[in-house]
């Protein structure tokens, strides 16, 4: 049976395929997981996942031979898996897309990379909270665990999952695998 929805949620625990649409337009169809972990363009990384996902406006560039994402406040390595495809993109603009909850607090601190950020508020809902963050005036939402003893004002440092990174055309704004 098919079924229509605006709602992301129902649409990803109900569907086994979805098609998701934009202005009358098939943006890409495939089973829910598929569409939240391989997005092929802005508009599906940014439909799909609650909180939103983090977009910022960053440029690759190549630091003896590694390539690394940058943009105010954020440097981070660019894993192995999506060298290939960004080494076109040295010197230029790119779209970064981070989940929220690919942030870590706490942990093994060389098991990612990490940006120093500011704690504006803290959220708890139950299982996890949602932090908003700042780092160098551009706000973040990250999802972590609710254990996790994390304040208003406090500085600290994230964790980034590296490797679920997403890479957006700033042009085109399809995503760059």
């Amino acid at each position: 049976s098919i079924y229509v929805t605006h709602d992301q949620i129902e649409a990803m625990t109900m569907g086994d395929r979805i098609v998701l649409m934009n202005d009358g337009l098939i943006q890409q169809v495939g089973e829910p997981m598929e569409l939240y972990m391989k997005p092929v363009n802005r508009f599906v990384a940014g439909f799909l996942g609650s909180p939103t996902i983090n977009f910022i406006d960053a440029a690759i560039d190549e630091v003896d031979g590694q390539l690394y994402v940058k943009a105010d406040g954020i440097h981070l390595r660019v894993p192995d898996n999506k060298a290939s495809a960004l080494a076109s993109y040295k010197g230029k603009k790119v779209i970064l897309g981070i989940r929220p909850d690919d942030f870590y607090v706490g942990g093994d601190p060389a098991k990612y990379e990490t940006i120093d950020v500011h704690v504006e508020v803290v959220q708890p809902v139950g299982s996890q909270s949602y932090i908003d963050v700042e780092v160098k005036n551009r706000s973040l939402i990250c999802s972590v665990d609710s254990g996790t003893r994390i304040k208003p004002h406090q500085k600290i440092s994230l964790g980034v999952n590296i490797k679920n990174m997403h890479f957006f055309d700033t042009e085109t704004e399809k995503a760059i695998y």
